[in-house]
């Protein structure tokens, strides 16, 4: 009875708790060590509090929630003390001897069951040691509301779980209410993105969750993430002390953590913002300047600048068209403000996109206005026609040679370019290739070669010089670079059998952390794709639904409901989201896309 009331009932008298200390629950380990022994790593534990765990008709008025503990304690986080549903200010504490006491600024309602949790809020003073947390529930009226549900916020692009994000309840259904009024019953994510909220009605509900950046608990759409579920939910689980996910764990106890059974995921993504209207410009050159948009896929009928022939004019949006770049195909000086006008679909006072003509002065930047009276101010863009060539030896064979010019040329001859190439005898031979402009960047080219690249070659690209000329009437220094495949014989390499592919995808290889694209594909027919040259370590495999087949991962919409885009990680026939990848390896892996996406 003893080892039962000290796994699911973590209050229990400070007699009961010494004496049976050696079966205590691992998150309620309550030995000490002596006094000059080894380092206490033991959290601390409640003894006692008020009022007790499942007290109805609690006053509403100057209420104060009492937990003692059997050591000296501090508040690591105060917006970890959360009460839900949350009121418009968050609980006010004090420390008192062994004692956190919680009071509120403004009456609590009567006839509502409230939740008080402490997860990452307190520690222990001595050396720190955080207390696994305890969610408290009782009820201003004669009944405890008894039901709960669980569940997982996790980043839509990396599956990764979110920490600290605030998952609600809301009664209401209408779009608004995340945005207007506060959840009828909340909680946090703890560090696995794990959620459980508990003593809740049984009833209908729609559910979010917010990075609550500004701890207000509605959703702002400007700053903040959010992620919902498509339908409505009501809860089907009953609250019961030996529930293994209404308990609190360490969260470094991996074990217990991940064996907590979820019932709802939500993936959290940042919203795209819906009002359109022009946001920054600047006019970064003589002849170049850029405008950005507050929402992507803007809309412009036309656009021209005073005194400037139309022809003239040279623009680019970016992939998301939220950003457009301007260039003034015209070597002479331009004067020191550009008059610049554009008619595009703007959102009005009623939120709605009319037609609207912005006209936007581009002063000339100040450093243009300094004559360059000595040798030692002129700058190599001055005289030539800047651009760079790279190309990184792991993965030339995938993305080329990419030839980038500062601004865009007017006039090309790649016919002078050259390829050529060494083997491992120092032999020279000539090679052909291909150039393809980049549809997202006019000003990048990129040269392939058209033979099969091979480890022991150097391989060079030369671009002779006066044959390029940009927009400012300059033409490019010559320039050569080489390149040579890696030839480090503790690399591996992976290939992988795409098959059943049924729609457009993109296809990333991520980093151990899932912070880094290490390689990118995208594809619509089954295929085999090659990922060499790789050091030993673990890597995850994305692929990402695309659906409206754009090439970019697009984000959701929470008044449109429209989720973001799918993202899944393969997955080994065990179950493990990471491929290991030993040393000197050639690995093969075969992939139903179909059947993931199903």
């Amino acid at each position: 009875m003893n080892r039962f009331l000290e796994k699911y009932f973590p209050v229990i008298p400070i007699g009961l708790v010494l004496g049976t200390m050696m079966f205590s629950h691992s998150c309620a380990n309550t030995t000490t060590p002596p006094s000059g022994g080894p380092k206490d790593t033991i959290p601390p534990v409640i003894t006692k509090l008020f009022p007790y765990p499942g007290t109805t008709m609690v006053p509403v008025h100057k209420t104060q929630l009492t937990f003692t503990f059997n050591e000296y304690v501090v508040v690591k986080d105060q917006q970890s003390i959360f009460l839900s549903p949350p009121m418009e200010k968050s609980p006010k504490y004090k420390i008192k001897g062994k004692s956190l006491i919680i009071s509120f600024e403004s009456d609590l309602d009567s006839n509502k069951t409230y939740t008080l949790d402490l997860t990452n809020a307190i520690a222990d003073n001595n050396e720190g040691n955080m207390y696994p947390g305890y969610n408290l529930a009782f009820s201003t009226g004669a009944v405890l509301d008894s039901m709960y549900i669980t569940g997982i916020v996790q980043d839509c692009n990396t599956l990764m779980p979110v920490k600290g994000a605030t998952v609600m309840l809301y009664k209401d259904q209408a779009d608004s209410a995340i945005f207007l009024r506060r959840p009828v019953a909340a909680g946090k994510t703890d560090d696995w993105g794990f959620f459980c909220l508990r003593n809740i009605q049984d009833t209908v509900y729609r559910l979010f969750a917010v990075m609550d950046a500004n701890y207000d608990n509605k959703y702002d759409a400007t700053t903040e993430q959010v992620a919902f579920f498509d339908s409505l939910i009501r809860p089907v689980s009953v609250v019961r002390d030996s529930i293994p996910e209404l308990q609190k764990y360490l969260m470094t106890d991996t074990l217990a953590c991940l064996a907590r059974n979820t019932q709802y995921e939500l993936n959290m993504f940042k919203e795209t913002p819906s009002t359109q209207m022009i946001t920054n410009y600047e006019r970064i050159g003589e002849r170049t300047a850029y405008i950005t948009f507050m929402a992507p896929y803007a809309k412009i009928d036309s656009l021209w600048i005073k005194g400037i022939p139309h022809e003239k004019i040279i623009t680019q949006f970016n992939i998301e068209q939220d950003s457009l770049e301007i260039w003034i195909n015209d070597p002479a000086e331009q004067p020191d403000t550009l008059f610049l006008n554009v008619d595009y679909l703007k959102t009005d006072t009623l939120g709605k996109l009319v037609p609207f003509v912005e006209e936007i002065k581009l002063a000339k930047p100040k450093e243009l206005n300094v004559r360059k009276s000595a040798k030692k101010d002129i700058k190599k863009e001055d005289t030539t026609a800047v651009f760079s060539v790279s190309a990184e030896p792991d993965k030339v064979e995938q993305t080329g040679f990419v030839v980038e010019f500062k601004y865009p040329v007017v006039e090309t001859a790649f016919d002078s370019v050259t390829f050529r190439y060494l083997n491992p005898r120092q032999q020279e031979s000539k090679g052909k290739f291909t150039v393809t402009q980049d549809t997202l960047n006019l000003r990048r080219y990129v040269i392939r070669p058209e033979e099969k690249l091979l480890p022991g070659y150097e391989y060079f690209l030369n671009i002779p010089g006066k044959k390029f000329k940009d927009i400012n009437g300059l033409y490019n220094d010559s320039l050569e670079v080489s390149v040579t495949l890696p030839n480090d014989e503790t690399l591996s390499s992976l290939t992988l059998s795409l098959s059943n592919v049924r729609n457009k995808y993109i296809v990333d290889m991520l980093n151990e952390k899932r912070d880094q694209v290490l390689r990118s594909y995208i594809i619509e027919s089954d295929q085999t794709l090659s990922f060499p040259y790789l050091k030993a370590g673990k890597y995850s495999i994305r692929l990402t639904e695309d659906v409206n087949r754009n090439g970019i991962v697009d984000t959701g919409n929470l008044l449109e409901r429209k989720q973001p885009e799918k993202v899944m990680f393969y997955k080994l026939d065990d179950g493990t989201a990471f491929i290991d990848i030993p040393e000197k390896t050639e690995l093969t892996q075969s992939i139903d896309v179909g059947e993931m996406f199903k």
